[in-house]
């Protein structure tokens, strides 16, 4: 059996996510699309937002569907009503897609991007946010864990130095929701998206996001989908929903989000990520082996391992993990170009719950063998 070192990349489905889409096409092909959504009517409309609720401390009403965790983000923040010459901050960890998101907002409303700074170790610098925090601070974005590197974001020390102040506060929870504890009341935040196919193992072509109600009537939607709003004349028409799925629209793959509904449920049975040894073995192993330079800032650190080597590509390890059976992935320093800046690829390694010590063994071998 492989060892899967990639849950960053996509996780390996939880039991249940794909008999419960196999199930739902089945049921498509013998009852018919419509009659398969009316029969699955209470997990889509209701059970699936409880559930995701549940997992990040939320209510089911503040949950919104999306095919990703981009387009959540970018459905909320994109669409924020901010003042004319807003400053906007983000850290060095921000996704690039987020940053793209962030600039053309910018652009639009004449705001500044600023950058809080990280002290010598690669933590953020509250200190600085602290000072420098006024009423022209519209949005802070925080990652609460990027892409490529295994540093955990303060994510509760950063909404507790907001609370009160004009500034709404998003946080990307990709990396993290299914692999640490989140609780959104425990952040204070406004908003927080976050992927179906990471840690929380459910299928691609799911995500979802939190969005505090005071937040909802500061979204600049370009339009509702008719299965939240009605059409009363020619000139106006009303929303008929008082929850976040006025964010989404109609049409989804259902299966997608029944599979969705089976990996939180499995994530409230068991919320743990990666035992602590687990990790620990993963990082020693790749800071023992000889030419591997830890790409490893911050205090606080879980999940994702990521390397790069003085004399072996970041290709050449991936398919070298792979010959002898284990799943390891290329990282693009472009991902995350803030922090990153002067890396172009390096190795990405990745447990959860599912890795055991022995896998990390049978990694370490693989990888003395790859770079020999």
């Amino acid at each position: 059996m492989r060892v899967h070192l990639n849950t960053a990349g996509a996780a390996i489905p939880a039991p249940g996510v794909h008999r419960a889409m196999a199930g739902y096409l089945a049921a498509e092909v013998e009852l018919g699309p419509y009659e398969a959504e009316a029969a699955h009517a209470a997990d889509l409309e209701r059970r699936v937002y409880e559930r995701l609720g549940r997992v990040i401390g939320a209510r089911a009403e503040d949950i919104a569907l999306f095919g990703s965790a981009t387009d959540a983000w970018c459905r909320i923040v994109c669409h924020l009503r901010v003042p004319a010459g807003s400053r906007f901050w983000l850290t060095p960890y921000e996704y690039a897609g987020n940053l793209i998101a962030l600039q053309r907002l910018a652009q639009r409303c004449g705001g500044r991007l600023e950058v809080v700074p990280t002290r010598p170790g690669g933590d953020l610098d509250l200190d600085w946010m602290r000072s420098r925090l006024d009423e022209r601070v519209a949005l802070v974005s925080v990652v609460h864990m990027p892409s490529g590197l295994g540093v955990v974001q303060p994510v509760e020390e950063v909404g507790a130095l907001l609370a009160g102040s004009e500034a709404v506060y998003v946080v990307d929870a990709c990396q993290t929701v299914g692999q640490l504890p989140v609780d959104v009341t425990a952040i204070g935040c406004h908003a927080l998206t976050a992927a179906g196919r990471k840690f929380l193992r459910g299928p691609r072509g799911s995500g979802f996001a939190y969005v505090r109600p005071h937040l909802w009537d500061r979204i600049e939607v370009p339009f509702h989908d008719l299965h939240v709003a009605r059409a009363d004349s020619l000139h106006s028409h009303r929303l008929t929903t008082e929850t976040a799925a006025r964010f989404e629209t109609a049409e989804r793959n259902n299966a997608v989000v029944l599979g969705l509904l089976a990996a939180a449920e499995h994530a409230l049975a068991r919320p743990d990520g990666a035992p602590a040894e687990v990790f620990g073995a993963l990082l020693e192993t790749v800071c023992q082996q000889p030419g591997a330079r830890l790409l490893a800032p911050g205090a606080r650190r879980a999940g994702i391992v990521a390397f790069t080597h003085r004399d072996a590509s970041p290709e050449l390890i991936r398919d070298g993990l792979a010959e002898c059976g284990v799943t390891g992935w290329v990282g693009l320093g472009a991902h995350t170009p803030l922090s990153l800046a002067g890396v172009d690829r390096f190795v990405r390694t990745s447990v959860h719950h599912y890795n055991t010590l022995a896998d990390i063994e049978t990694f370490g071998r693989a990888l003395r063998w790859t770079t020999r």
